[in-house]
């Protein structure tokens, strides 16, 4: 069983408010009384939101519409102003902040300014990096924009094998990156960020899994964590990434030899109830798998987050979720219960 980090839990747990223990518990009230009478029933506030700083990215990945330059949406950059008017509407409920969607969160020049509003929110906040930008000097500025968890993505112990899932990515700067973040959480005395590894596990890297135990324990970041990849043709596997231990993968074989997903799609969904993502540009979308957000459930320049969490278009997707999961084609490459694992 992997350790619990105290102090991180200990962070998490002083966000806590009255109103967002209530607002939680309503959540979790009618995502049960759903699943009890196989109709969306949904009260409160959703208590996490991802909010995407970029598309942008200067990675190429294989597997991500951000790196392949394939988006049919439109590219650009959260605004300031856009992310404070939303945030100062919904934060008294929420209080876990994702800063991240698709793109690399540092290429937006505002991204750490924003974090610091929302940590002056008492929001818990957290992002997800390649860490190709973490210089000294914002590195600093991270760990003193009050940022509680920082994932820093590194898919390689040797630049060799990196590269071959990070496309144009440098190993040694993701290394000086995350070094910079424990200096400055030493030097100012600062429990946060949490930091963790990630390391997307691929065939190609799977047989580093124990280097990169050891590459993090000589770094100093908190913990790591194994991520299953996705794989958009998982049946034919392209670009040959699924691993070869299953432990690390969303698939598996069947008995003719053909790649299907372990998940078996439910028909409920925990994040349709507690978590949503809005997109730079101010579109809702249900999860992090619309990735080009074909499903709009809203769009948060013409409406409160409020209308368009209990609107029309909400309800109509639960209950479609709720009838015939399988039938949603972001929820077919869905990695719930398979994606995450701790050392």
């Amino acid at each position: 069983m992997p350790k619990i980090n105290y102090n991180d839990s200990i962070n998490f747990l002083h966000k806590l408010t009255l109103r967002r223990v209530w607002n939680a518990t309503k959540v979790l009230s009618s995502f049960y009384i759903s699943r009890i009478f196989g109709k969306p029933v949904q009260w409160g506030l959703p208590m996490s939101i991802s909010f995407e700083p970029t598309t942008s990215c200067n990675l190429r990945c294989p597997e991500c519409p951000s790196g392949l330059r394939a988006f049919t949406r439109p590219t650009g950059m959260l605004e300031n102003n856009f992310f404070r008017h939303t945030i100062d509407d919904i934060y008294k409920d929420i209080f876990y902040l994702i800063f991240y969607f698709q793109g690399e969160p540092y290429l937006n020049k505002n991204f750490l300014e924003m974090v610091q509003y929302a940590s002056s929110k008492k929001i818990y906040t957290a992002t997800s990096t390649n860490a190709h930008y973490l210089t000294d000097m914002v590195a600093r500025k991270t760990v003193e924009s009050g940022l509680d968890r920082l994932i820093i993505s590194i898919d390689g112990t040797t630049q060799d094998v990196y590269q071959q899932y990070r496309v144009g990515g440098n190993l040694n700067k993701v290394i000086e990156g995350a070094k910079n973040i424990v200096k400055w959480k030493k030097e100012l005395k600062s429990k946060t960020p949490f930091v963790f590894f990630q390391f997307l596990v691929v065939k190609p890297n799977e047989h580093q899994i124990e280097d990169i135990k050891k590459l993090a324990k000589e770094i100093g970041v908190d913990e790591v964590r194994f991520k299953t990849a996705q794989v958009y043709d998982y049946e034919n596997d392209p670009n040959q990434l699924i691993p070869v231990n299953e432990k690390y993968s969303r698939y598996k074989k069947n008995k003719e030899g053909k790649n299907i997903a372990k998940n078996k799609l439910a028909n409920h969904c925990w994040k349709l109830w507690q978590a949503n993502v809005i997109t730079w540009d101010g579109l809702v979308v249900p999860c992090c798998f619309d990735k080009d957000a074909t499903h709009q459930l809203g769009n948060l320049k013409n409406e409160s987050f409020k209308e368009i969490w209990h609107n029309d278009n909400y309800k109509q997707f639960r209950k479609e979720l709720m009838n015939s999961r399988k039938n949603i084609d972001i929820c077919a490459n869905c990695s719930e219960g398979v994606s995450v694992w701790k050392d």
